[in-house]
């Protein structure tokens, strides 16, 4: 049967199913472009308000995995799982975890990507340490797992190139929200990856792109049903990201802050969410090794350094640090009673950790480092945080993204569950 984006177009937009064949026809069509990216771009707007059924996003994402590559792990002696954080900030589990759960036993094969808007990248932080690079064959990639159990790299130019053009159309259209659409997008290339176990840390809260559990819980719930159904072993955490992970935000200051805590200190709601991520994957592959012995004992370390070590950096190297650096005060006493994500997440950014466009340079110093979480008591006059940029104008609209950012109060707040929800 012949289909044409017009007719697909309307269809999804007066709230009609597409068939199977037709959304193959789609994804293939677009892939290889011969539909044009404003009938796209009104195709993702029809989804957004129109969603997907179950039938549907299936379809939809299968289409977009057979659209490249494949890969498989299939013969590597040990267990490929992986995990995946929906975005945050301070997020820098990634660089623990994936070295931990190698440490452990299991193979890592953790294929990153770039940070983009309020929300850092994997990658980005990575490539803060001088000589590493992002880009592995295929043959380096296998290599590396087989030999020291786990990689962080960035995916090859083959896997899921429809998800490639689809991202980056959904970026500028407004698009970017709708739960099918990122769940066909997290899906397609995890699934693609090839390994036989994933997490999902979904993150709730304003730092978060799932502002509600409710939210965070419809797409946690239908990601793990994708996965299931490709017979991948996948499991979700609701995690919070109402404040930032950790105490910092951006690149080179995250990349210090992961190495303080394979190192045996560090902040405790990164070590938290590492060791309740770490402890499912190490279910998932059968390894009944606690991670928080692993950890403190510094086999993770060693895995971090011969990973670093691996992919041309120097794990001794000195972390590149901002040329200028100004403080925010605190004007009067009490407990910071809320530290809001997002705000942080947009000053680092404005400083230039982040990216507005997907060609945009990064600084690697640059980012917010912070003195003071809820909770904590602080008096007038002391630095809440500290930001660093090599370009101080940057100051001003950093500043302004941290208006109201801070609560002070008369009380001491509670601490906040780091994970809310496990969805299986």
């Amino acid at each position: 049967m012949a289909y044409n984006a017009v007719e697909t177009i309307t269809r999804k937009r007066d709230g009609g199913k597409l068939s199977d064949d037709q959304i193959r026809w789609l994804i293939d069509a677009y892939t290889k472009g011969a539909i044009a990216d404003e009938q796209m771009s009104a195709l993702a707007m029809a989804v957004y308000f129109q969603g997907l059924d179950d039938r549907e996003l299936s379809t939809w994402m299968n289409a977009m995995i057979a659209s490249g590559d494949s890969m498989s792990f299939k013969g590597l002696g040990r267990f490929a799982v992986d995990k995946h954080s929906t975005g945050g900030v301070g997020d820098k589990i990634t660089l623990i975890l994936a070295p931990l759960v190698a440490a452990c036993g299991a193979a890592v094969p953790q294929l990153s990507g770039r940070g983009l808007g309020h929300t850092g990248g994997t990658l980005d932080k990575m490539e803060a340490i001088s000589g590493w690079r992002a880009d592995l064959t295929d043959a380096e990639m296998r290599a590396q797992l087989s030999d020291i159990g786990a990689v962080i790299c960035a995916a090859g130019a083959g896997l899921c190139p429809a998800d490639k053009k689809l991202y980056a159309l959904r970026d500028v259209t407004g698009t970017v929200e709708s739960i099918p659409l990122i769940c066909a997008s997290i899906m397609s290339k995890k699934i693609a990856e090839g390994a036989s176990g994933l997490v999902l840390d979904v993150k709730v809260g304003s730092g978060a792109f799932m502002k509600t559990p409710e939210r965070a819980r419809e797409l946690a719930t239908r990601m793990v049903g994708l996965g299931k159904a490709a017979g991948v072993a996948t499991v979700a955490l609701l995690t919070d990201m109402s404040t930032p992970l950790g105490l910092t935000a951006g690149n080179a200051l995250e990349v210090a802050e992961a190495v303080e805590v394979l190192a045996g200190g560090g902040p405790q709601d990164v070590i938290d969410i590492t060791l309740a991520l770490a402890r499912e994957m190490l279910a998932m592959a059968g390894i009944a090794e606690d991670p928080a012995v692993v950890l403190a004992s510094g086999q993770a370390m060693d895995v971090w350094r011969a990973m670093v070590r691996a992919q041309g950096g120097d794990p001794d190297a000195p972390l590149p640090v901002a040329a200028h650096c100004q403080d925010v005060i605190a004007d009067t006493d009490g407990y910071v009673t809320s530290l809001d994500a997002l705000a942080v997440g947009v000053a680092s950014w404005r400083l230039g950790a982040g990216r507005a466009r997907k060609e945009d340079p990064v600084q690697a110093g640059a980012g917010v480092k912070l003195h003071a979480k809820p909770g904590d008591r602080v008096a007038k006059g002391d630095a809440l945080m500290t930001l660093y940029t090599d370009t101080p104008q940057r100051f001003t609209d950093a500043l302004d993204a941290l208006a109201g950012a801070v609560v002070i109060g008369d009380t001491p707040v509670a601490p906040r569950p780091m994970v809310i929800e496990r969805i299986a």
